[in-house]
């Protein structure tokens, strides 16, 4: 499907103008990373990068687009009909999708020229903050639920129909078994699940009509709602008949509670029906769930099969994007590639020079010991020891030891503008989360007060670095 490749902010092609004009177009490196932790967590889950590479093979002008940009009096006619041919012929690194990431490290390193990396910044960064910061949320609540079954119904509460669709992708990636979203089952071929809504309870002349009724279209899938006029009364006793009757068939069926107090409910409501001799009927849950709310709920104890989540999920609840940002680390200069340095007041703001790599340092069980920030020509042997220096203060450091192995985290994605390796199916970087996920560390992990992945960077990119500081500030 070709991308419009107006999907850019229009300082963006002002800027990509102006290099035009002025011959000013080096080959450049630009880095993707992001600055804090969403929902004050202790990791983050990588996601949208199919999503992004589909999106940058097939970027282009139309002649549409490019009569609209005529139409603003901004730009020249040679500048719009250099746009005609215009693709992305660029190099893409990345960390594989589904990987846990953390603060101040590249995710992405495009090596393209600067015309070609302004333009595509807006597009990136849109995709990656966004699934990514939906991806985290998701992987939160499914191990809240201790990796219990989680529904994604959150179509009607997302931010536009496309948002919708990318977080349904997203959620899956996290750790999300289902999804409400129609298209979203059609597109990325995830499992769509459904039943009613409170107005099919509304429709017929009783709650006991409309159960019957929907139990004789859907004896393979029903989940009855129970709590359209009291839940521990009618809902649950009308449902136990139809429930029954479904056993006496040899179906299974469950029933949904979408108000009230859930851990009280849930209680009462398992109670009834295993004395009812319907041990295996499932008991559904939704109500603007999230993760805090889910762990309480687990630690209660409450008989909880099924978790549906929408608005806190599709949204982000209390953290609304991910803080990712694209910067600068390279640029061509005397046909040699030359690291840049962006200096702030503020420390966090100081971005690290140079073409990266990032080293993943593991145990002998495959769990994450620290990341370590290089330059891209330095090379790690495995089994000495290496000393970490803090991205922001010279003096902070520590050794590492004891570590079994340390791993390259970027690789190629994309080759002159076209996807370098096949890409792997949607269920399979969904159980990379997962891996991923159960290898990390508990206390980063833990939805309250995580512990704090440490970032570092290696000896050579910290004297670089420092050195660029002092040059800049003196």
């Amino acid at each position: 499907m070709q991308i419009s490749a107006l999907t850019t902010d229009l300082y963006e092609l002002t800027m990509m103008q102006g290099y035009y004009l002025k011959g000013c177009n080096p080959q450049v490196v630009f880095d993707m990373f992001f600055r804090r932790q969403p929902f004050n967590g202790g990791y983050t889950v990588f996601a949208g990068l199919e999503t992004l590479l589909n999106s940058l093979q097939n970027l282009r002008f139309s002649k549409e687009d490019l009569n609209y940009l005529q139409s603003l009096s901004l730009f020249r006619k040679e500048f719009l009909d250099y746009l005609k041919d215009f693709r992305f012929r660029g190099n893409l690194y990345s960390v594989p999708e589904g990987t846990i990431v953390f603060p101040n490290e590249p995710l992405i390193r495009v090596h393209c020229d600067l015309m070609e990396a302004q333009l595509i910044e807006s597009l990136l960064l849109n995709i990656i903050n966004f699934q990514t910061l939906i991806a985290t949320k998701a992987s939160r609540i499914y191990l809240a639920s201790l990796g219990g079954y989680i529904m994604e119904f959150g179509l009607r509460r997302a931010q536009g129909l496309d948002g919708a669709l990318s977080a349904t992708r997203a959620a899956f990636i996290g750790g999300a078994a289902a999804t409400s979203n129609t298209l979203a089952g059609k597109v990325y071929g995830i499992p769509v699940k459904g039943t009613m809504a409170h107005s099919w309870i509304m429709a017929f002349n009783s709650e006991l009509e409309a159960f019957k009724k929907y139990a004789e279209i859907y004896p393979d899938s029903s989940i009855l709602l129970i709590d359209t006029y009291d839940s521990l009364g009618s809902g649950i006793e009308n449902a136990i008949i139809v429930g029954q009757e479904l056993k006496k068939q040899g179906k299974r069926f469950g029933v949904r509670i979408d108000s009230g107090d859930l851990q009280y409910l849930s209680v009462k409501i398992r109670e009834k029906l295993n004395k009812a001799g319907l041990e295996d009927a499932l008991i559904s849950v939704s109500n603007d769930l999230n993760e805090e709310i889910i762990h309480q709920l687990i630690i209660d104890k409450a008989p909880i099969d099924v978790w549906g989540v929408g608005t806190q999920l599709v949204t982000g609840g209390n953290d609304s994007s991910l803080t990712g940002v694209y910067k600068l680390a390279a640029k061509e200069q005397k046909n040699k590639l030359l690291p840049t340095i962006k200096v702030s007041n503020n420390p966090e703001k100081t971005t690290n020079p140079g073409v990266k790599q990032v080293y993943r340092f593991l145990d002998s069980n495959g769990s994450p010991l620290g990341d370590l920030l290089t330059l891209e020509g330095e090379k790690i042997k495995p089994g000495r020891p290496y000393t970490f220096y803090h991205p922001m203060f010279e003096y902070k450091h520590f050794t590492l030891y004891d570590y079994h192995s340390a791993e390259p985290m970027l690789s190629l994605k994309m080759k002159e503008g076209e996807i370098a390796q096949p890409l792997p199916e949607l269920t399979d970087i969904q159980a990379y989360t997962k891996r991923n996920l159960e290898k990390l560390d508990y206390t980063f992990r833990r939805i309250i007060n995580p512990h704090i992945y440490k970032v570092s960077l290696s000896q050579e990119l910290k004297t670089l670095k420092f050195r660029m500081i002092h040059e800049h500030t003196q």
